[in-house]
C-alpha cells in the first residue's frame, strides 16, 4: 500500500469555486479501483493551500488513475486555477500509529 500526498496551492479566487467542484467528483476518485480512501485537507492559516491524501494498493493503481479520463478530466478542470506548481509524493508508511491507535482501542472496548 502507498500513500499519495499532492500539494496544490490555488488563486485567492478560486479557492470556493475548487472547493465545489470538489464536491462533485471526490467519490468518483474514492471509489476508483485500487484506492483504499482519500481525504482532502486545507491549510487552516492559508486557506488557498490543499492537500490531497490518497492510499492505493500499488503504484500500478494509481499510475491507472493518473492515466484515466477521470483524472484527465478532473485535471484539466482545475488546473488553470493554481497559482504555484503542484508537489507530489508517493510515499511508504513507515509508521502507522493510526492504525495502532485503532487496534489499541479495540481491545480495550472488549475488555470492558
Amino acid at each position: 500500500m502507498i500513500t499519495r500526498i499532492v500539494q496544490l496551492e490555488f488563486e485567492a479566487e478560486r479557492i470556493q469555486e475548487f472547493l465545489s467542484f470538489f464536491d462533485t467528483i471526490n467519490e468518483l476518485v474514492n471509489s476508483f479501483p485500487g484506492c483504499h480512501g482519500m481525504k482532502l485537507y486545507q491549510d487552516i492559516n492559508k486557506p488557498t493551500l490543499i492537500m490531497t491524501y490518497s492510499h492505493w494498493e500499488d503504484e500500478s493503481d494509481l499510475e491507472n488513475y493518473r492515466k484515466s479520463e477521470a483524472f484527465q478530466g478532473i485535471w484539466s478542470t482545475i488546473k488553470p486555477w493554481f497559482c504555484a506548481k503542484p508537489q507530489a509524493w508517493s510515499l511508504n508508511a513507515y509508521f502507522d500509529g493510526f492504525s495502532l491507535k485503532k487496534i489499541t482501542e479495540l481491545e480495550s472496548s472488549k475488555t470492558k
